[in-house]
């Protein structure tokens, strides 16, 4: 049987402690959650920074990159279109060859030790499946995969990267130094993605898109209500690497939150659900995340 958490009943409203380091005294607090669990977890860009993608906000929950692609403006637009191809040709070896890092792998230990029951992440560059996760909702999608908007046909998108190279030889814009954004694709000057060639479905001639939530666009239902049932049914919420910003991750914190159930976060800044939540980590993902699987592998049992 698991034992009671230290945090278990608490109201989110509470004062937020902060824990500098993964040793302070509180973080054995945060280890007793995770063996009273299971624990649903929600992930963000700021945990896969160490793996080279680099993170929308900064540590104040400000933009440190130019705002994403708009979904209407890739619909409505061939120019938008192009521009984002482009720009994701110079950009996506570098974010589709990322490996997982220690937080990755972490989480990974973690759901295999049956600490947690679910990982919700808001990135799409695919490192917790390649680090072993399985229990896992990509809220937002995932960048290896590519759809038709007309008929629905995927594709790898390794397999669009290489029918850009053919169709698009010798492309200027192709530059190892350019700025890789958080969405998988670079910064380029306007005038340099002129003429680039766009991939269409080869199933109806369809526009393309990665198979990813752009912003202004709504996540599946679907979706959105299996991390629902997994946040309901988890003994807490331990947010990560996340400023929840962004109303679709934060309102799982949320509705955690509602029914009463501890809210804890590892995040480097600060986040849109400070005021719920029951403990706050300010510190490295994955050396907190590393710090936590050794210590679960030696903590007394119950």
């Amino acid at each position: 049987m698991r034992r009671k958490s230290a945090l278990a009943g608490r109201q989110g409203g509470n004062p937020v402690k902060f824990l500098p380091m993964p040793n302070h005294p509180d973080h054995a607090k945060l280890l007793d959650l995770l063996v009273a669990g299971p624990v649903a977890v929600l992930t963000g860009a700021g945990l896969s920074t160490a793996s080279g993608v680099p993170a929308y906000r900064d540590r104040h929950g400000q933009w440190q990159h130019p705002q994403p692609i708009r979904h209407q403006d890739f619909l409505a637009s061939a120019t938008v279109r192009r521009r984002y191809w482009a720009r994701s040709f110079v950009g996506w070896p570098r974010v589709g060859q990322a490996a997982p890092n220690a937080g990755h792998r972490a989480l990974a230990a973690l759901e295999a030790s049956g600490a947690i029951a679910s990982v919700i992440t808001q990135n799409v560059d695919g490192l917790h499946q390649k680090a072993g996760s399985h229990k896992l909702i990509e809220l937002h999608g995932a960048i290896r995969q590519v759809r038709c908007l007309s008929c629905g046909a995927t594709f790898a998108r390794a397999a669009i990267q290489d029918w850009l190279a053919t169709t698009n030889p010798g492309f200027t814009g192709h530059d190892a130094s350019a700025s890789v954004l958080p969405d998988g694709d670079a910064a380029l000057e306007d005038a340099v993605y002129a003429g680039f060639n766009v991939p269409a479905c080869s199933n109806c001639m369809g526009i393309l898109k990665p198979d990813v939530v752009f912003f202004g666009d709504n996540v599946p239902r679907e979706r959105v209500q299996a991390a629902l049932q997994a946040v309901e049914q988890a003994a807490a919420l331990l947010v990560v690497g996340s400023s929840l910003m962004v109303y679709s991750g934060y309102r799982f914190a949320e509705r955690v939150h509602q029914l009463g159930k501890p809210v804890v976060a590892i995040n480097q800044g600060v986040t849109r659900a400070d005021e719920l939540l029951s403990l706050k980590i300010d510190a490295d993902c994955g050396a907190t995340l590393e710090q936590l699987v050794r210590d679960l592998a030696r903590y007394p049992p119950a």
